[in-house]
């Protein structure tokens, strides 16, 4: 399923993102983040499809440049996506894109494991 945006909510698979309500749900269950975490989830999630660099992300969500060896964005996209895995283990919602940054892209186990 293709994530869109519409309005304050962006829907992606089962998951949506509520931003100004700073609410997640999964499968229509609230999912417990900090705020720092919905913060990541926000700015990639209204990024859709596009590669968000590591600086990007923490500007977006720190509001501050990032220093060369500080690996917050990292931490968090690493907890986030735990507890993405953890409540709908059959999507798969950060992409990791090696040397540039993240993407957000809804895509289903089935659609993962097809040759």
């Amino acid at each position: 399923m293709e994530s869109q945006f519409e309005g304050e909510v962006i829907r992606a698979g089962p998951l949506e993102v509520w931003l100004n309500e700073d609410l997640v749900l999964a499968n229509g269950r609230p999912l417990s983040l900090s705020v720092r975490e919905q913060g990541v989830l926000a700015a990639l999630a209204s990024r859709t499809d596009r590669i968000v660099s590591r600086d990007k992300l923490f500007e977006l969500v720190w509001n501050t440049p990032r220093s060369p060896h500080n690996r917050s964005a990292d931490v968090y996209v690493h907890k986030l996506r735990g507890k993405l895995e953890t409540a709908l283990p059959q999507w798969r919602f950060i992409h990791t894109h090696v040397g540039f940054g993240y993407r957000f892209s809804a895509e289903s186990e089935s659609a993962l494991t097809r040759v």
